[in-house]
């Protein structure tokens, strides 16, 4: 019986989630939720590390956790520069980096930064970090927009996009690196890739303005009326981001972000939200369409996951559209900390070799 123990930390922006794996089993899994109270004390993310990890030993202490036996820690990747796919040891430049945040504060930024000093504390274990978001891969020609001033940029569900292409492989008995697929990962944010040969080079910015509109994220919008927007003295910069990223999408048209609920409106026969789904579920088939053409017809499968791939009615929305490039799979929901886990697993069965962040 495999006997080796991987712990996975993935902070989020009100809740911690932590996991420990024995081998590929799990044994024990935690969503631990963070008032606003309780983070309204912190002026900055990083703050609250004592507060975060302070709270994963004691949940595990409570669940008599040999902890004594954890061989890998792997936290969430946050913010850092851009780096290539896989599984980098901290060290003290990815712990500088994850620190200023180089791009951007995160609740993820905490992953590495709690999984080394816990890591430091046990006899043989090591800390990492797996597939953050800002995972690049991206292709040169790729990246040129319509202005020098703009630059696209990969920033997306990198951890899941690769775990579910990965898994997709594996029910073919063929290897992700010798595939091509085109992984949508619905959620908060919807980013669609195209994976070449185990590599992401082309995929949406799903963070802040690119793609199809998600349940809060606005995707992308027609750039002249935007820019007339910006300039009418009515908004403010904050005004503009939060239309763009928080205040976009499901929020603006219907007032939710829940995609549950406007599936349930649009099933009970409220045409509006019926048309803004179907909307969404339009984008993100146009987006497949684009991704296609990137593998240029070359797709062994269209992945659809996270937790919007639980709606049936956009999943046969999104089917009925694409279908005829590649078969449609699809894994509802997303298993972050298996993926985080099972990088760690794969480092200690020698079957990947850390990456160094330089």
């Amino acid at each position: 019986m495999e006997t080796r123990r991987i712990l996975a930390i993935n902070p989020g922006s009100t809740s911690t989630k932590i996991a420990v794996f024995q081998g590929d089993k799990s044994v024990f899994l935690k969503n631990i939720k963070h008032s606003a109270e309780e983070l309204a004390e912190f002026n900055q993310i990083t703050e609250q590390f004592e507060f975060r990890k302070n709270i994963i030993m004691k949940e595990m202490v409570d669940a008599e956790i040999q902890i004594d036996l954890i061989e890998a820690v792997v936290g969430r990747g946050g913010l850092v520069k851009p780096i290539e796919s896989g599984i980098y040891e901290v060290n003290d430049r990815l712990k500088e980096d994850l620190r200023v945040g180089i791009l951007g504060e995160h609740a993820s930024n905490l992953g590495g930064l709690i999984a080394d000093n816990i890591a430091q504390s046990l006899p043989k274990a090591k800390a990492y970090i797996a597939d953050p978001v800002v995972v690049d891969e991206m292709i040169d020609v790729a990246r040129v927009s319509g202005h020098p001033e703009f630059q696209r940029v990969s920033i997306f569900h990198a951890l899941n996009q690769k775990a579910i292409g990965r898994a997709f492989a594996q029910s073919i008995d063929k290897k992700y690196e010798d595939i091509n697929v085109i992984v949508a990962h619905l959620g908060g944010g919807i980013s669609v890739g195209a994976h070449l040969k185990g590599k992401v080079v082309d995929v949406n910015n799903a963070l802040d303005g690119e793609g199809p509109f998600s349940p809060e994220r606005s995707g992308t919008l027609p750039t002249g009326a935007l820019a007339k927007m910006c300039f009418s003295g009515e908004y403010t910069l904050d005004d503009i981001k939060k239309m763009i990223k928080g205040e976009g999408g499901l929020v603006a048209h219907l007032g939710t972000n829940d995609a549950y609920e406007v599936e349930l409106k649009a099933k009970d026969g409220d045409a509006k939200a019926k048309l803004i789904q179907d909307a969404m579920s339009y984008q993100v088939a146009k987006s497949i369409g684009e991704m296609a053409a990137v593998l240029k017809g070359d797709v062994e499968g269209i992945l659809l996951t996270g937790g919007i791939a639980h709606n049936p009615d956009l999943v046969n929305y999104i089917k009925d559209m694409v279908s005829f490039i590649a078969p449609v799979v699809v894994y509802p929901g997303e298993d972050e900390m298996k993926a985080l886990a099972m990088n760690g697993y794969m480092v200690l069965r020698n079957e990947i070799e850390p990456k160094v962040y330089e």
